[in-house]
């Protein structure tokens, strides 16, 4: 059965692993977030068949559709496990749907401190163990072309979708429990630390070659708030897994951190542990490697939005961002997920004029 198989083929292209390290690398590598995805007709083909968190719960058609941007571009450098970070919530016994043109929707958000005890932290990881089959299917078929990432929303992000029901552009309930219940909400970032941790040890257990955690509502937090209530937790998974993988007796794998919106506190980002730090397109390459120093590597950071330009100006910006960059320690990403409408050959041209760049 190719889900406990874990005798995998072996690795043809390790420039992401390499960058992650520091390690000297022939060409910049490049992937792109959400690049297993809504912009790409064949997912869509796929998605006319089948739910969202069916795709996501079916290791066949995850690792599926996974392959299908490695197929369509043959620069990409990683691969990034077709799944959604509110599986946790889910395996947490919360009901999470996925609505078309709306995005995720949770029927039934937290709406008092009480209902926290109502989450079902026993288990949660063994009611995830999909993710994990769909990870070593894909490893296999993926046959070593290029690595392969597993990734999970931050405790403060999942919070923020489990207190909201589903996306928020003003985060008010959150920051409302912020202000009112401290300590309760330091108890269910706790819960969804433990949780996490678990999770992407399983990840790893199962093939996951790099590890990358998104804080994608960090914009919501002042540096003060970020300090307080994300980065103790931040902490808490990369040195977890670290140990946890030790104990294990299995390989550490690099870490990448993404929080969008965390220009703010690049400084404190650097000092948590992670090989990788995310930048959004806000960032300015130069400034975030005089803060962060030449010790960690930088992944980033085009505005998704300069994929819908002329060809010619893709190739210039894509260009003129990798030698802002430069060559060590550093990873060519988007600064966030890349859209539904984008132009498939933008996607062509970005990972094209990356390589170009020696």
């Amino acid at each position: 059965m190719e889900y406990t198989n874990k005798n995998f083929p072996p690795l043809k292209n390790d420039r992401l692993l390499k960058a992650a390290c520091g390690i000297e690398v022939d060409k910049v590598p490049v992937w792109v977030m959400r690049q297993a995805g809504r912009y790409l007709p064949e997912f869509q083909a796929v998605r006319a068949q089948h739910d969202f968190f069916t795709v996501c719960r079916t290791p066949e058609l995850a690792c599926e559709v996974t392959l299908q941007p490695l197929r369509r571009y043959e620069h990409l450098d990683a691969s990034i496990i077709f799944s959604d970070i509110l599986v946790i919530p889910q395996a947490l016994g919360m009901t999470v749907e996925m609505h078309p043109g709306v995005g995720p929707v949770f029927p039934e958000p937290l709406k008092d401190i009480s209902e926290i005890d109502n989450l079902k932290e026993d288990g949660a990881v063994s009611r995830l163990t999909y993710v994990g089959d769909a990870i070593t299917l894909t490893r296999h078929k993926i046959e070593g072309k290029v690595p392969l990432i597993g990734f999970t929303g931050a405790p403060f992000t999942l919070m923020g979708y489990m207190i909201e029901g589903g996306g928020s552009k003003t985060m008010s309930k959150t920051k409302d429990w912020l202000e009112k219940y401290p300590k309760d909400v330091h108890r269910l970032l706790s819960l969804l630390t433990r949780v996490i941790i678990d999770y992407l040890v399983m990840q790893v257990e199962s093939g996951a070659q790099l590890l990358q955690v998104f804080e994608s509502s960090a914009d919501h937090l002042s540096r003060e708030q970020f300090i307080e209530f994300s980065v103790p937790y931040l902490k808490d998974i990369r040195n977890g897994i670290k140990a946890k993988l030790e104990e294990k007796q299995l390989d550490q794998v690099p870490m990448t951190i993404f929080a969008k919106g965390g220009g703010h506190s690049l400084d404190i980002q650097a000092e948590m542990g992670y090989e990788t730090i995310g930048l959004d397109w806000t960032v300015d390459p130069v400034e975030a490697r005089k803060i962060v120093g030449n010790n960690i590597t930088l992944q980033g950071n085009l505005d998704p939005q300069d994929l819908y330009k002329t060809p010619e100006e893709i190739k210039k910006l894509t260009i003129d961002m990798v030698q802002k960059f430069g060559k060590h320690r550093y990873i060519a990403n988007l600064g966030h997920g890349i859209t539904p409408q984008t132009p498939l050959e933008s996607m062509t041209v970005f990972t094209e004029s990356v390589h170009e760049v020696v």
